[in-house]
Order: structure tokens, then sequence, then C-alpha cells
């Protein structure tokens, strides 16, 4: 049996979520119809075997060793998060991480193709952040995100991924956990605070109880889908910068503070708040790319 698809059956049989990716780490291109299928196409539930990015991870051997065979060359891919039960804390040395002996309990571990490391953790439940606090070039990847694994090869340096030890998957020690908690919103005071300033907009009766409702709805938003619905809420608050009832200064702030109470880093919020607008053809000037 192959050795990729003897090691997916065996994440798999862990309750881990698994799909391919290209071959420079990143998701494989999605087929024509579910390019054009439109944002009521439903990622989770897609037939499609590689579409979707990390959407397409999956524990059903039989799609498992059907990606494997139609795609020799993609390389094997952990979705984390809830989904699998996975907090990965991903260490790299490039960018300054390192191992914290003090902080980071050993637990199942994975030597990267690029000299890094991927400690598999139990996920502790509940929103985690996507960087470890106090640990530059520690990333972490949970919810949205996922992980090359083993016996994939590095790309770049042409080595593969490989386990280290015979540790199983622990549970993170409580210094760990905080660390890996989102920081709390900083408060800003009603007097410095930007209020948005909203008009009548055309064909819209209330602006500001429709600004509150997109609002809440990422308030409210489960872990595991904040960022599609900070995305939905963005096309919503986009057809009101269309009507006049919001400048889009004030929709990009509105929207960056939702995104950041729920837990959003900022380059996903960003990513949201652009895809929305261009998704509804609004201009997108003031908005950082």
């Amino acid at each position: 049996m192959d050795t990729r698809l003897r090691a997916a059956l065996a994440l798999a049989e862990q309750g881990r979520h698994v799909f391919l990716l290209g071959r420079t780490k990143r998701p494989m291109a999605n087929c024509p119809p579910c390019r054009t299928a439109g944002p009521r196409h439903d990622r989770e539930s897609c037939a499609c075997l590689t579409c979707h990015g990390f959407y397409a991870a999956t524990t059903d051997p039989h799609r498992i060793a059907a990606m494997l065979t139609g795609h020799p060359a993609g390389l094997l891919a952990i979705r984390t998060g809830t989904v699998s039960g996975l907090l990965v804390v991903d260490i790299d040395p490039r960018n300054g991480g390192r191992l914290d002996l003090a902080l980071m309990a050993p637990t199942a571990t994975v030597a990267t193709g690029g000299d890094g490391w991927h400690l598999h953790y139990a996920h502790p439940g509940g929103p985690t952040a996507a960087k470890l606090t106090g640990c530059p070039g520690v990333d972490l990847k949970g919810d949205g995100g996922y992980v090359v694994a083993p016996p994939s090869i590095h790309p770049g340096t042409r080595r593969p991924y490989r386990w280290v030890g015979d540790w199983p998957v622990n549970e993170m020690p409580p210094p760990l956990v905080a660390a890996c908690r989102p920081a709390p919103a900083t408060a800003v005071p009603p007097s410095t605070r930007a209020t948005p300033t909203l008009t009548g907009g055309e064909g819209i009766s209330s602006p500001a109880a429709l600004l509150q409702a997109h609002l809440a709805a990422v308030a409210r938003a489960p872990e595991g889908r904040r960022r599609t619905t900070l995305y939905g809420a963005a096309r919503g608050i986009a057809r009101m910068v269309a009507a006049g009832a919001l400048t889009t200064t004030d929709a990009h702030t509105a929207l960056t503070d939702a995104g950041r109470s729920a837990g959003q880093a900022d380059r996903d919020i960003r990513a949201a708040i652009l895809g929305g607008f261009r998704a509804e053809n609004v201009a997108t000037e003031g908005i950082a790319a």
C-alpha cells in the first residue's frame, strides 16, 4: 500500500480530517463549476474531492484513496481545529520561533521539511488566537487552518515531514492554554471611538438596525464559521455602502472591530472584507489590501 495512503488512513482512524494540497503547500484550484457556483455553494458538503481547500478534508477511507489516486503529487495535509480535535503549535525558526520546553509539554511532534516543528495537541476548546502570546515565530493552527502531514515532501528543501518520537497527542498544560487564548478586546472610550455616520440609504428603512444585525451575526457565529460569517456580513455592509447609507471607512472600521472581537486575525479580517466588497462590486478604496 502506498505510504501516503497508509499515513492518511492512520490519521483518519484517529479522527483527523485529511485532504491534499498542491505542490506549493497551497490548496488545489477549484474545478470550474465550483469557481462559478457563487456564495450559496456549500463548501462543507461539496462532493468534489479537492475543491475548497480544507473544506474537502475527510475521514472517509474511500474518498481519501480517491484523492490520492487522482493526485499522486499532492501533499497530505490535516485540517486543524475542533473538527479534528487538534490545535497545532507551528514553530518557524526562520522567523525567530523556538521550542519552549517550560511552556510546551511533550506531545506528538512533526519535524517539518523546512527545519521547523509542529506540536500536535488536543484542542482545548473555545476560541484560540492565530499566534502564541509572547512567542515570536510561533503560530497556532486551529479552526480555519491546516498543517502539512508526513510523509509529504517540502517543496523547497525536498526533505520529508516526519514524526519525531512516539508521544501521543496530549492535552495542553494550563499555561500553554492561557497563551493560546485571544487577547481581550481593548475597550475604546466612547469619546474617542469613531461612530459610523449613517444616512437614509436608498431602499434601507433603518440603516442602524441593519448594520447592527450584520455585526451581531458575526458575534453569534460559532467557532469554525466566524470567518465565513464575517465575509457574509462584509457583503451585506458593502451593499449598504453602495446604497449610500455608510462610508467605506466606517464600514471597514465596524467590520474590523467585529472580526477582532470574534477572535479573527487581522489578515483574515482584511481578506473577508475585501472579498465581500469585491463580490458586491463595491469599491475598496480606504480598505488596506
